[in-house]
């Protein structure tokens, strides 16, 4: 009867400890938009359907938001961030202290009828706020973590962009190259029949010989280049080939750069400048945090004592308290002060390099769309009918052989440029909307927010 008298209290004391705080709710998470199942960090991501047929740059973007694997990563790490916060809120455990005294002594202590019996339950009990002060910074690397995600999946849709640019103008490259082998083909047919009716020399079929043959060479070449941009372009979903044929767009709609861009307020919505925003806020956090660490920490304690050699019960209360005499967190106040003020000039160096890589942008951009409109208004128009004259002239006996190869190759030249200028507008504009973070076309406003909740 007088061990259930003592054992009661502390069995009463443990329960209301630990009882109030397993029901206590911990705060909330932050919206994520990312549901959480138990499952969902251990089970492989689906794999992507691939696309057959022709595909859309839309098509291309929504399966690399689902599937991209980098993306997937960020999206994984948001959840890991939240679970740090949510532990970040508890509070430390009670402790239960069993003691044993003036046991296997001599004399009259040898027996355990001597013994003494203790019997605590301890608490620690942060000061200074710093239960709160942890979740801040958790909090806020959560935050932080949101814009790592915000900031890839801009990234993903500019590699995707690019990618599905890089396969609409090698399908343009290859259509031009089959174009001109054909030609050669057929130039090397008329040379020939030139040549048997005596009105060319030998030289000028050779001529045509190798032509032909270096026309095959280049066909060969960009049926390499389109099958390798396939590739690319698939692994930004996350395929290891590319099962679609064709990547459907007009490749040659391109728009000016914008006339009037800010950049201070432009490069403001850049979730990578968002993000240091949000770094030195949770570096000023952790610097508080470590600062309340200065101060020690309590551990109260209460229970009973039984004393078997008379049968009596008493009740006990501690306390402990580091004395700061040393340690005081010098070291850790110090560190979190060096990365505060590392943070700040981070977010200083991203500002002025993310300006420069806008201001670099806007001008290719511009001088890329210049570059396109003198090419289709002028040099491409000019250089095409010189050709098709030449070859007029050719099959009138005005020019020599020699003569319609240079042609050609300057229109052709000229055709590729064009190509490529065309491919440099496109990538100009996506890089500039990746610094922004917006679209260019307020019209591709929504398709953008379709496109931003695609992946959650």
């Amino acid at each position: 009867m007088c061990h259930s008298l003592y054992t009661l209290p502390i069995l009463t004391m443990f329960f209301v400890l630990t009882g109030c705080r397993a029901t206590r709710n911990p705060p909330p998470l932050p919206p994520s938009g990312v549901s959480r199942p138990p499952s969902a960090t251990a089970e492989a991501p689906p794999a992507s359907p691939e696309p057959i047929g022709r595909i859309t740059l839309r098509e291309a973007a929504s399966l690399a938001l689902m599937h991209n694997p980098r993306l997937g990563a960020i999206s994984i790490e948001r959840r890991a961030a939240e679970a740090r916060r949510l532990q970040a809120s508890l509070r430390p455990n009670p402790e239960l202290d069993v003691e044993l005294e003036s046991l296997g002594g001599s004399g009259e202590r040898s027996s355990f009828d001597a013994a003494e019996i203790t019997i605590s339950l301890g608490q620690l009990i942060e000061l200074r706020g710093k239960r709160d002060k942890r979740i801040r910074v958790a909090s806020l690397e959560t935050e932080m973590a949101q814009w790592d995600f915000e900031s890839q999946r801009l990234d993903t849709l500019r590699d995707v962009t690019l990618a599905f640019v890089a396969v609409l103008a090698a399908q343009e490259r290859l259509a031009l190259a089959e174009q001109l082998r054909d030609l050669s083909g057929e130039a090397q047919s008329a040379v020939a029949q030139r040549v048997e009716a005596g009105k060319d020399s030998a030289v000028e079929n050779l001529r045509a010989d190798v032509a032909f043959s270096m026309r095959r060479i280049e066909f060969q070449k960009a049926s390499g280049a389109l099958t390798a941009a396939r590739h690319n372009l698939a692994a930004v979903w996350g395929a290891r080939a590319a099962s679609f044929e064709e990547a459907a767009g007009d490749f040659y709609a391109v728009t000016p750069a914008p006339s009037a861009l800010d950049a201070d307020e432009v490069i403001a919505a850049n979730p990578d400048l968002v993000r240091w925003a949000i770094e030195q806020r949770q570096r000023q956090a952790a610097l508080d945090l470590e600062r309340a660490k200065a101060t020690s920490d309590i551990t109260v304690a209460a229970g009973v004592q039984h004393f078997r050699e008379s049968d009596d019960s008493a009740f006990m209360v501690g306390l402990a308290l580091p004395i700061p005499l040393f340690d005081r967190n010098q070291g850790g106040i110090e560190e979190a002060t060096a990365n505060l003020a590392k943070a700040r000039k981070q977010h200083q160096a991203a500002e002025i390099e993310i300006a420069a890589m806008l201001a670099e942008a806007v001008n290719g951009l511009a001088a890329a769309y210049e570059e396109v409109q003198i090419l289709r208004t002028d040099v491409l128009p000019r250089a095409q009918q010189a050709f098709e004259a030449a070859q007029q002239g050719y099959r009138e006996g005005k020019f020599d052989y020699l003569y319609v190869l240079d042609t050609q190759r300057t229109f052709f030249e000229t055709k590729v440029q064009y190509i490529d200028a065309v491919e440099a507008c496109h990538r100009a504009r996506a890089d500039v909307e990746r610094l922004t973070g917006r679209p260019l076309d307020p019209s591709r406003a929504d398709d953008e927010r379709q496109s931003k909740g695609a992946e959650q």
